[in-house]
């Protein structure tokens, strides 16, 4: 489509910068070569170029037009082109007289031959020769390309005559898809309509299947590389799934096989109804204004719209903040909401070649290239759903055998689904369409149907991968119309790091991740879960509950609350009785719980367990929660989930299982000491009696009521050899590779700056700490337990790592060094950081534990933070009896177990205050050192 005169208004005037060029060869009788020369022109072009940028950029603020901003920067890329070649022509490589060899036509491929550019895009040229090179076309091609070249454009060109360019784009996709999108810019037009007429009769013709096939597979092995999912929360919005891309590839294929130059054809051919064509416009101006704006905030080519970009490309599009969604997340929903359009018109196209093709004898042609994309067998002939009348199965895809199925039986829209998911069926792109087409169908009456809501939750329970069928659902519509609660949370992203995908997609996955532990493909991952849910009374709750656990999302009221409440509606129409929904509305208004107190209370302190315990109430719900939180954090996205996580459940749950069983919980903690010291004792037998009996004696009881067993025999072992050799400094250094953490033992003289002098230590090599254990003898001695992230394969590596931060924590414990500097790490994520805001907040309970007061210290996470904590910590005259470290993305949750130096709990009201104040600074990374420095009150604060 070409633009208007009002719309290039100001972007270049060519008659006036021709005149200004001419003017600068005055003084030389027009000879435009000489050194002095070029750099004048060189300087005029700069100064033209940009101002015409400049007025692109102020147009696209101005009317936000994507695709015109792109056509504009076409447009002056062409007039800058056609001006440098008129020059190079007239004024530097003059021919009086040229030969039938002296002509040259300059097209433009790629994407600039679509006649679009991004900011930043590169400059992909074809220099067109009617035989081969001639020095004179070698000098003007040069020329262009330097000229070019320092203006600070990219380009990629190649310099071909017609029967190069035909032999290469026969052999080569890639050059043939260059080809397909040729633009005449400038030069001798013959040439560019010669090879525009052979390339579409020795090329093109006959070919298009093979064509669609390449380029196909080539989109498959481009969305591998970027992510197999269209709802990235950081997505790319060149090469990614439902990105630019995508709708280029469309429209080659259309281009190759319809024989057409622009969209608006294919209504014509009947590709595309009207209103088809119009979402494609629609969603291909939303993504290049996205990628324009993306291009002039960057200053470069940047393609992936990253944390710290979304929210000042929300504001640059108009999007404002609604009540429980800001401003970057309803800009992101549109995006995600456009990338689903790509999809949809990817199918309905597909199944237009297809439907062309649909008699090709024995596979060949389109059709039989699309089924061995997919894989699909058997014979054509189409055949009748057994038990399901109006439906039929060709090559293992599901159709309608009539165009009124729907309408005659809305359930038939929810059939349709149960029929696919439970014989493996694949959807036929025309029953796609049509379905899309019947949405309307699906109202008020659908919705409270005993007999639709039945096979619903068969789709969603299926013992036969749910996952797939219900993306099916909700890719087609069906899905967010029938639980219109889910329609709310579709296309949905939340501003964290710590969330990889959409609301919708993440509650799809989990379902996925569900299944894969029921049908035990996860036991690496989580044995326990695994075992647990083949036990469960009633496998049905769980499905319910993991697909509506996050569908109050993005509203002002908790989540989980609000869950709840929709859950407790929801149920009864999907026919739960008031016992089952009672349950399902209690996980999900509690399906953070779990995860939570695993990871940051001390699952050693008997008051966490009970409280708990008080919770949970019952041994199944216990199961059902525990089975949830596994599949919802690992549906989070790739490596959330570890064997840490794992491992700190697996403790939460035995520890609290006996508790809801009525089992051994009533043994007392006297009787739990002396068993643990008996069997301990059984493990050093080969010690000494004396020696025996003092180390017996050396822990208080908390220590035997935590630890376990085989930490008991290593601890003693390691306090063993210390004393043997006189040490009163030990290490031990053990990799963990199921758990994902290193754990590091310390043995030292108690101190209260001792935690902060390791975590000094991990800082300063780059180690992050996600969990820390303090105990002391009661002899002075202090056993401090640190498990460390593990960023080696092999154990040995590990080893050598976890060695090497031992001999640093050593030197800086006997003051023989000071800590070096810290090694820095993950830049990129710091970068992202500076998007984030995540108020710092101390809150400090006594009521979680009998023996602590608990800190449970929220901020913006970065390194070095629990290092400045422990300082903090220290310098209060606090001791530590635990530390805990979750992080969510970008928020880190440090919830840390203190005493005062008596032992005794926080009690006092101004004290508390103290601490709040200096952890909350120290989190903003001012930590301040003198005990006795006075506190600026909440007036004070304010008022600076």
């Amino acid at each position: 489509m070409k633009l208007s005169q009002e719309e290039i208004a100001g972007i270049f005037d060519s008659a006036a910068l021709r005149a200004r060029l001419t003017a600068l060869t005055s003084d030389s009788d027009g000879d435009g070569s000489d050194s002095k020369v070029r750099a004048a022109v060189l300087a005029e072009l700069k100064t033209t170029v940009k101002t015409g940028r400049d007025k692109v950029q102020t147009l696209l603020n101005e009317d936000g037009g994507g695709l015109s901003c792109a056509r504009r920067l076409s447009f002056l890329q062409d007039e800058l082109i056609r001006v440098i070649y008129d020059f190079a022509l007239h004024h530097v490589y003059r021919v009086k007289n040229p030969s039938a060899a002296e002509r040259m036509a300059v097209a433009a491929v790629g994407g600039y031959g679509r006649g679009t550019l991004a900011p930043g895009s590169d400059i992909d040229l074809l220099f067109i020769l009617p035989y081969k090179q001639t020095p004179w076309g070698e000098q003007v091609v040069e020329y262009i390309l330097y000229m070019l070249w320092d203006l600070g454009f990219k380009v990629g060109h190649a310099t071909r005559n017609i029967d190069e360019c035909i032999r290469l784009a026969r052999s080569d996709m890639t050059i043939r898809t260059a080809v397909l999108e040729a633009r005449y810019i400038w030069g001798d037009e013959p040439l560019y309509e010669e090879l525009v007429k052979r390339f579409d009769t020795e090329v093109v013709e006959g070919t298009s299947s093979e064509f669609i096939a390449a380029k196909l597979e080539e989109r498959d092995e481009r969305h591998k590389r970027q992510g197999m999912s269209r709802y990235l929360v950081e997505p790319n919005i060149k090469e990614g799934k439902g990105g630019l891309r995508d709708l280029n590839t469309l429209f080659w294929i259309a281009k190759y096989h319809y024989r057409v130059n622009r969209q608006s054809e294919l209504v014509k051919k009947g590709v595309l109804t009207r209103s088809e064509y119009l979402r494609f416009k629609k969603t291909e101006d939303f993504l290049w204004a996205v990628r324009c704006h993306l291009h002039f905030l960057a200053g470069r080519p940047e393609e992936r719209l990253s944390f710290d970009v979304q929210r000042e490309i929300a504001i640059r599009l108009g999007y404002t903040q609604h009540p429980g969604m800001k401003d970057v997340e309803r800009f992101m929903k549109h995006y995600f909401l456009v990338a689903k359009e790509v999809g949809d018109l990817t199918r309905i196209i597909c199944a237009a070649l297809e439907e062309e093709h649909v008699k090709e004898p024995e596979g060949k042609g389109i059709s039989g290239m699309v089924r061995r994309l997919r894989g699909s067998r058997g014979s054509y002939a189409s055949k009748p759903v057994e038990g399901a009348p109006g439906f039929v199965v060709e090559h293992n895809r599901l159709n309608a055998a009539s165009e009124s199925i729907f309408e005659t039986d809305p359930t038939n829209l929810l059939r349709v689904f149960q029929i696919s998911g439970k014989n493996n069926y694949n959807m036929h792109p025309r029953l796609t369409r049509l379905i899309q087409q019947s949405l309307k169908l699906v109202d008020s009456k659908l919705r409270n149907d005993p007999e639709a809501n039945r096979l619903f939750l068969s789709v969603l329970t299926s013992r036969n991968y749910p996952e797939r069928t219900i993306r099916k659902m909700n890719e087609t519509g069906v899905l967010g119309r029938f639980v219109p609660e889910f329609g709310k949370v579709v296309a949905m992203m939340q501003f964290s790091m710590y969330h990889h995908y959409t609301v919708d997609e993440h509650l799809i996955r989990s379902i996925g991740v569900l299944a894969d532990i029921e049908r035990g493909n996860s036991g690496d991952d989580h044995p326990l879960a695994t075992d647990l849910i083949r036990t469960l009374q009633n496998r049905k709750l769980l499905y319910v509950a993991m697909f509506l656990h996050d569908i109050a999302k993005g509203r002002p009221e908790d989540h989980s609350i609000a869950g709840a409440r929709v859950a407790r509606k929801l149920c009864p129409r999907f026919g739960l009785n008031e016992a089952e929904t009672g349950t399902v509305a209690w996980l999900i208004e509690h399906h953070l719980d779990m995860s939570m107190i695993a990871q940051s209370r001390d699952l050693s302190d008997r008051k966490t367990i009970t409280d708990f315990a008080q919770t949970v109430q019952s041994l199944e719900r216990l199961k059902l929660l525990l089975i949830l939180t596994v599949a919802d954090i690992r549906a989070v996205g790739p490596g959330v989930f570890n064997g840490w996580k794992g491992q700190l459940l697996r403790t939460l749950y035995y520890a609290t299982e006996p508790h809801l069983s009525g089992g051994h919980t009533k043994l007392s903690h006297s009787q739990t000491i002396r068993d643990a010291k008996d069997e301990l004792s059984g493990k050093i037998g080969h010690w000494k009696d004396k020696e025996k009996k003092a180390y017996l004696n050396r822990h208080y009881p908390a220590y035997w009521l935590r630890t376990e067993a085989e930490r008991l025999a290593a601890h003693a072992e390691l306090f063993h050899k210390a004393d043997l050799e006189n040490r009163h400094l030990a290490f031990q250094v053990t990799p963990r590779a199921f758990e994902g953490v290193t754990e590091l033992t310390i043995v030292a003289p108690d101190h209260p700056r001792l935690l902060s002098i390791i975590a000094g230590s991990c800082y300063s090599t780059g180690a992050n700490i996600v969990d820390a254990q303090i105990d002391t003898t009661t002899d002075g001695f202090a056993l401090d337990t640190v498990f460390i992230g593990r960023e080696l394969p092999d154990d040995e590596d590990e080893l050598r790592r976890g060695e090497r931060i031992t001999r640093l924590i050593e030197t800086a414990l006997r003051g023989e060094e000071r800590l070096p500097e810290p090694v820095t790490k993950k830049g990129t994520v710091k970068g992202r950081m500076k998007a984030f805001k995540v108020a710092s907040e101390v809150l400090i309970n006594n009521s979680l534990s009998d023996v602590y007061t608990v800190l449970e210290i929220t901020g913006l996470d970065r390194p070095g933070l629990l290092y400045d904590l422990t300082r903090c910590i220290a310098t209060l005259n606090l001791n530590i009896g635990s530390a805990h470290i979750s992080t969510f993305g970008e928020k880190v949750v440090d919830v840390i177990y203190v005493t005062d130096l008596t032992g005794q709990k926080i009690a006092n009201i101004g004290r508390q205050e103290i601490i709040r104040e200096r952890l909350v600074n120290a989190v903003e990374g001012q930590v301040e050192l003198d005990p006795a420095a006075p506190v600026a009150r909440k007036g004070q604060r304010q008022a600076s």
